[in-house]
């Protein structure tokens, strides 16, 4: 079933034609490629700007869609034990965990670096 337009954007930028012999055709959508985790360069920091001096772990880089992000970082908050945050392909990490992560990223095969002060 086709999904339904919702705006003017959804259309392609085409609203009306006069031309008798037009067809408008729509565009499929692509397909995300799912990249290996040994392709995958994150960055792992320590952040406590605009957090009311409270410290997270953020990682950043990652590619992919949202549902492998969340994945991801279920395993990091489950494995560290404390609540966090994914989107925008970052992931917060409420806590110091830079060198736990690290080692947990680096066990699923990512290419890691520690980034930051």
């Amino acid at each position: 079933m086709k999904s339904k337009k919702k705006t003017l954007s959804d259309l392609g930028g085409i609203m009306y034609s006069t031309d008798p012999g037009f067809n408008y055709e729509e565009m499929e959508e692509a397909q995300e490629v799912v990249i290996p985790n040994n392709q995958q360069d994150l960055r792992v920091m320590l952040d406590k700007k605009n957090r009311n001096g409270k410290a997270v772990t953020l990682i950043t880089g990652f590619l992919g869609n949202d549902a492998e992000l969340d994945k991801l970082a279920k395993v990091l908050k489950t494995k560290c034990g404390v609540g966090g945050a994914a989107k925008d392909g970052e992931i917060l990490i409420q806590g110091d965990f830079r060198d736990k992560v690290l080692a947990i990223l680096q066990k699923e095969g990512y290419k890691v670096k520690k980034s930051g002060g």
